[in-house]
This record gives C-alpha cells, sequence and structure tokens, in this order.
C-alpha cells in the first residue's frame, strides 16, 4: 500500500468497516462519531490515499476550479486583479486555473476550450485586443452552464457580467487636473482603439476639452501600444512637428514612462515644460525620481467584485434565475510631481 495509492474499499477491508462509513468520516459527516473520523483520516494517511476530486466533482456538481484569462499576467494591474479573484474565492475552497492569451484570439480560443474540458465552474476573462470575432465566447453561453464574466476589458454580450471601471470618467479626470494646472494644447496617447476601454479613456480626453472651450486637434491623439518604446516612439514623433505639446494624457503608464525617458534625453523639463499623467497606477510611478501622476484601476477590488458576481451567479443558477450584472468601479488619480505645474 506504501507504493500506491490506496482506496475507500482498502481502508474499509483494513478497519473492517462500511465503504459507506469511510466515505462519510473522509467528508465529515455529522452522522459519523468524532473518534471514528479520526481513526480513518489517520488510516487514510498511512495507506496514502488520495480523494478522487474528479468524482467528488461529478457527483457534486461542481470541481471547485475557475479560469482566468489575461493577456499577459507579467503586469501589476492583471497579477493584482488575479489576486483580488483568489482572495476573494479561496477562503471558499476554490482554486484558480490562470491563462494567458499573449493578446491572440486564436489562443484565447484554446485557452477557453481547455478550460471548459477541465470542467470549471466559471471563467474570468479579460479580451485579448485581436478580440474582434465574438463567436467562440457565444458559443459558449449557447452550449454550456458555465459563467464567464469579463473584468476591464470587455465586450458587450448579453448573459455576460461584467466589471469595469469609469474609463471613460479616468480620462476626463486625468484631462481636467491638466487643463486645471494651467496647460492648454495637451495631447493624448490613445493606446488601440480595438478595445473599448482605450476608445472611453479618448471620448473622456475629448469631452474634458470641450466642456473647457479647448479645441480638440487630431494630430495630438497619438496612437500608441502599452510599452515603453512605443512612448518614446510617440514623442519622437510629436517633436517632429511645428506645434509641440505641453502636457500628455497617456492611457498607458508604460508609455507615459517612455515619454519621460525621450524628454529627459532631449533635455525638456518635466513638469515646467511639458506634463505627464499615466493610466493604471502602475508601482514604479510613485517610485521613480519624477514621480508620475496617474488614473489608478483599483485592481485588487475589481478582482474582488468579479469574484463576488461569480458567486451570486452560481447562488442564481441553483434558483433556476440568471441575471446579467453590470458594475462599474470608480477611479482615483494620483496626483504626483509630473503634473504639478502650479
Amino acid at each position: 500500500m506504501n507504493k500506491k495509492n490506496a482506496t475507500i474499499y482498502d481502508i474499509s477491508n483494513k478497519l473492517n468497516v462500511s465503504v459507506a462509513t469511510v466515505s462519510r468520516a473522509l467528508n465529515d459527516h455529522p452522522r459519523i462519531s468524532v473518534a471514528t473520523k479520526e481513526l480513518v483520516r489517520k488510516t487514510a494517511k498511512e495507506m496514502n490515499y488520495k480523494q478522487n476530486n474528479l468524482a467528488k466533482a461529478l457527483k457534486s456538481g461542481e470541481t471547485k476550479n475557475v479560469g482566468i484569462i489575461v493577456p499577459y499576467i507579467n503586469t501589476n494591474f492583471f497579477s493584482s486583479v488575479i489576486r483580488g479573484i483568489e482572495e476573494e474565492l479561496s477562503p471558499l475552497g476554490y482554486h484558480v486555473i490562470i491563462c494567458q492569451s499573449h493578446e491572440d484570439v486564436n489562443i484565447e480560443k484554446r485557452q477557453l476550450n481547455t478550460l471548459l474540458n477541465a470542467q470549471v465552474d466559471g471563467i474570468f476573462m479579460s479580451v485579448s485586443k485581436t478580440t474582434t470575432d465574438i463567436a467562440h465566447i457565444v458559443n459558449i453561453l449557447d452550449t454550456s452552464n458555465t459563467p464567464i464574466i469579463f473584468f476591464d476589458r470587455k465586450k458587450d454580450i448579453s448573459g455576460v457580467s461584467t466589471v469595469t471601471i469609469d474609463d471613460y470618467r479616468g480620462g476626463y479626470m486625468a484631462t481636467e487636473q491638466l487643463i486645471k494646472e494651467g496647460y492648454k494644447n495637451i495631447c493624448h496617447f490613445a493606446g488601440d482603439l480595438n478595445l473599448e476601454i482605450y476608445q472611453n479613456r479618448l471620448n473622456g480626453y475629448k469631452q474634458a476639452l470641450i466642456d473647457h472651450n479647448l479645441p480638440i486637434k487630431e494630430d495630438n491623439i497619438i496612437l500608441t501600444g502599452s510599452s515603453i518604446d512605443e512612448g518614446m516612439e510617440a514623442i519622437k514623433k510629436l517633436w517632429g512637428k511645428k506645434s509641440v505639446p505641453d502636457a500628455i494624457f497617456s492611457s498607458s503608464d508604460f508609455a507615459a514612462l517612455g515619454a519621460c525617458q525621450e524628454l529627459k534625453k532631449r533635455k525638456i523639463k518635466i513638469p515646467e515644460e511639458v506634463a505627464i499623467i499615466g493610466f493604471s497606477n502602475e508601482p514604479f510611478t510613485q517610485f521613480m525620481e519624477l514621480p508620475i501622476s496617474s488614473v489608478d484601476q483599483t485592481p485588487v477590488l475589481m478582482g474582488k467584485m468579479a469574484g463576488q458576481v461569480f458567486l451570486e451567479s452560481v447562488k442564481e443558477n441553483g434558483s433556476g434565475v440568471s441575471i446579467e450584472k453590470k458594475v462599474v468601479l470608480t477611479p482615483q488619480l494620483y496626483i504626483r510631481k509630473s503634473s504639478k505645474k502650479k
């Protein structure tokens, strides 16, 4: 018995008790005495017994596993959302399976199928930037009872709950803060507009300019990715024009960092000549020699709220009622040296 896993039948034979008694003892059944439970558990450990989780899942209808699909895990934002989901669900016995799409919709499709084959109880998902066709997600909803909860990056699909922040408000707040500091020619690093979050940040930027009677200049809207190199390239592009901005609202902290580095190379003073505000409040923004102002997305709270939405959906499925939830969190603007002109 010490070289292979024992079964409940082996434990039953050794203790000369029924298989039902062993099973109930291992599952902490109230009708089994404490002494019997302790004896069964001790024997199970000695005999190298491992509980068959798959069989238990088939019987109960739940695996206590959930899947999480993110574009990348090596950013503070996505790792913090995952932390929030785990903190909400782990005390209830749930385990998470983490997948990365690497911004590839084909990988995203394979991961969804893998998670469904693993019979997860729910899927938390932030879609890739290449996810334009949503047929693979709709198909899951049509053929499976597995709840899907979008967080941050979402698609508007009937029956799918979402947890996001108000990206429009975040873009508006950042731009308005720059205006209040006295900046007038404000540029925006817009991010990938295939994603709704970046569209909303851009719209917030535009509305703040309109509300403060400042012109919207299309030349001041630069499509960038969310990387340091792309932030540096955006500055090179801007400084090749006749009219340069006096402030930048970047939809990405990493692009904002790249902008800071390139401006420093050019000996352009921040915030005296050019102010900068980023988005996401990555940890590095507050620990730099020149701390960068940024809009915080409250990722841990986002994860916790997504976990709560999942638990509510599980409860509703048991009652035969399904309610689609739209949770929108309020962003927070952290003002630091990079945008303080006054």
